[in-house]
């Protein structure tokens, strides 16, 4: 039997399936926040934690995957769209993401060609026309690696197969060799309706460009590039960062601070660098949070006396007053728990009980994605049914990218207040100075964001909690092992192709 609740605004009901032993204990507070401190890496916004353990319990047969999925969209009748598009210059030593080998980018009008197909899947499937996009991000990878004309071909499908709501906007990444050398298609993305555009400047620092597999795109592009960008008549622009590098001095990311505010974006992202599946997630254990919590001091003031504002905690700073700074998709996501659908090798799909991901998850490599769409179904991969208490955490966790959990939001999800939902915790977090009750949020204070680690770990669901108490982050690196793991699953279906 699931567990119903009805939404605040009364609009459906929605059935949670019952959760597994491990997602009904309770654990002390305090015991979650040291966890969440010990286990910094991988205690963040990057929910869940531990797939197979705390998620497996609820993970479906692949006869089962479509008939949810329908069921799962039946009554949502606005949400977002993320279209992932996997090819990349080089995968940069950083990247966790779902990314092919350059030498792929020959099939990229094939994987543009599926993508499209899996569009059409889609509006048969749950009824797309009926729904209205509320945000469209068009990420990757690297999405400008593609012609102009293939991310036209998206956005068209977009419009054919959804509604779009006024305040929809779209948002592409590019990086800054491909920006310098690509003027005429930033003004195509202009032309198409494009509005918000996001470059990876991630750090300037000569040494480590070069570790992160980045050299290619060092200060020299990065002029340029905002010429094209300004050309084309962006007027939304934002420049991501990196932090948290082994080996990256505080006064190596000043200079980038001041490099990327003297570009002039409207908005700055910082990105703490995670480790978790990348190539060097061995390094992790060099990184504590002695270096970052001064990283993130630093940022903070630098940023602020340049005119950009974030509250505490929160990952983008805006210089536009009013403007969150981030993609509308992202927005949603972050403030409301939007429900959102991904298309692409990859990519992630969240209603208000499911979440799942596209084939290519694991193994990284197109073969699997291709053959789900040739054979006319959805490329699932992966299909979550998940308890209140995951929902619940997946919601908690994405909202810390902006600092503060959106109250009315939480109690219209899930027909709960915050507080009865987690009372232990924000009791915690209250008494101890790390959050604070505003009429609108449960926000960080700047203690609070000094330990976003603990704090973030206590709205986990129980599984991943248990998890991290549980672990050792001193033993032989989970990260890394993680990571070979990753490898060898990539490895053994490319030789099955």
């Amino acid at each position: 039997m699931g567990v119903e609740r009805k939404g605040a605004l009364g609009k459906m009901k929605r059935v949670w399936r019952e959760p597994s032993p491990g997602d009904s204990e309770r654990y002390e507070p305090a015991s979650v926040f040291a966890a969440g401190l010990r286990n910094h890496h991988i205690s963040n916004t990057a929910y869940p934690i531990a797939h197979e353990k705390t998620w497996g319990p609820y993970r479906l047969a692949a006869p089962q995957m479509e008939n949810a999925a329908r069921s799962a969209w039946e009554g949502i009748d606005e949400l977002c769209l993320y279209v992932h598009i996997p090819f990349c210059e080089t995968r940069c030593s950083f990247c966790e993401y779902t990314v092919v080998k350059r030498e792929e980018l020959v099939s990229a009008s094939a994987y543009i060609n599926d993508l499209i197909r899996e569009f059409d899947l889609h509006r048969d499937a749950i009824g797309t026309p009926l729904k209205t996009l509320r945000g469209f991000d068009i990420g990757g990878g690297t999405p400008s690696m593609v012609s102009g004309e293939e991310i036209a071909r998206i956005v068209e499908k977009a419009r054919e197969c959804f509604r779009f709501g006024p305040d929809a906007d779209i948002s592409i990444e590019t990086t800054p060799k491909l920006a310098a050398a690509s003027p005429d298609k930033l003004a195509a993305y202009r032309r198409m309706g494009i509005g918000r555009i996001s470059m990876g400047v991630q750090v300037i620092q000569p040494d480590l460009l070069k570790m992160l597999g980045r050299e290619e795109n060092g200060i020299s592009e990065h002029r340029r590039a905002v010429e094209a960008i300004r050309a084309a008549g962006f007027t939304r622009f934002n420049v991501d960062l990196m932090y948290g590098f082994a080996g990256q001095s505080l006064e190596s990311w000043k200079a980038t601070l001041d490099h990327a505010i003297g570009l002039g974006p409207e908005y700055i992202t910082l990105y703490r660098m995670r480790y978790k599946l990348t190539r060097i997630s061995h390094q992790a254990s060099a990184v504590g949070l002695d270096q970052i919590r001064p990283m993130g001091t630093l940022a903070k003031k630098i940023l602020t006396d340049a005119g950009y504002q974030a509250n505490p905690g929160k990952t983008t700073y805006s210089r536009i007053s009013g403007d969150v700074g981030t993609s509308r998709y992202l927005e949603r996501r972050v403030v409301e728990g939007m429900p959102y659908l991904g298309l692409g090798l990859g990519a992630q799909s969240f209603t208000h009980t499911t979440i799942s991901y596209n084939d290519g998850s694991a193994g990284k490599n197109l073969a699997p994605y291709h053959r789900s769409i040739e054979r006319g179904r959805l490329p699932f991969q992966d299909f979550y049914d998940l308890p209140v208490r995951q929902m619940m955490g997946k919601m908690c966790a994405v909202s810390f990218y902006f600092g503060e959990i959106d109250i009315a939001a939480f109690q219209a999800k899930f027909g709960a207040a915050l507080e009865d939902a987690y009372p232990a915790e924000v009791d915690f977090v209250l008494r101890n100075g790390f959050m604070e009750l505003t009429q609108k949020s449960l926000r960080l204070t700047a203690e609070g964001a000094r330990n976003v680690n603990g704090v973030i770990a206590l709205f986990f669901a129980p599984s991943l909690q248990d998890y991290l108490i549980r672990r050792d982050p001193e033993s032989a690196s989970d990260l890394h092992r993680a990571a070979l793991l990753a490898r060898r699953v990539a490895g053994e279906a490319l030789a099955a192709v």
